[in-house]
């Protein structure tokens, strides 16, 4: 019995130390995946508290610049009007997890944030509102954030989205 005690006590301290070092190769905390770029980014301001639709939604808010770097290139893509990498880009997204405020169909279009190395669409997405709201999800609509996106990546003012109402869409109607 204390032998089996003994070999027990072992293998959990060995399973310990094995955990220990695992997480030890990430040297420092472990960090959220929608916001792990932002802490190696330096000079990329706080996102205001005031960027639409964060008071209605009460999701997190984060700057464009602590997203990645792809996030503030399919941005600047979505103010030009194109052209977008996917045909689903700027197709309505029916928010049918019901993670961001309610709206009527159309008001929400969404369009995808190419995930480096990625064979597939990826699960990152990039979802604006009528309202100049803009939301970033890096796993598929599980979580969303509020995107500030009045700092681009540049440190300079990226301004709103752009009238939607004259963006055409992929397919040439109007929105």
């Amino acid at each position: 019995m204390l032998a089996a005690l003994r070999a027990f006590r072992m293998i959990a301290g060995l399973l310990c130390l094995l955990g220990m070092l695992l997480a030890g190769c990430a040297s420092g905390p472990v960090t959220n995946p929608l916001t792990a770029v932002a802490s190696s980014r330096t000079g990329c301001p706080p996102p205001s508290p005031d960027a639409p639709g964060a008071a209605e939604s009460h999701l997190p808010v984060r700057s464009l610049c602590a997203l990645p770097p792809e996030v503030t290139t399919l941005y600047r893509e979505i103010q030009n009007g194109g052209p977008f990498d996917y045909p689903k880009d700027g197709s309505v997204f029916e928010n049918a997890e019901g993670r961001l405020p309610e709206r009527a169909r159309g008001y929400y279009h969404e369009y995808t944030v190419p995930t480096p190395g990625a064979h597939t669409r990826g699960a990152r997405r990039l979802v604006t509102g009528g309202d100049n709201e803009l939301y970033y999800t890096g796993n598929h609509y599980a979580t969303f954030v509020v995107v500030d996106p009045r700092a681009g990546a540049d440190g300079r003012g990226s301004g709103g989205l752009r009238n939607r109402q004259a963006i055409p869409d992929p397919t040439g109607r109007h929105r």
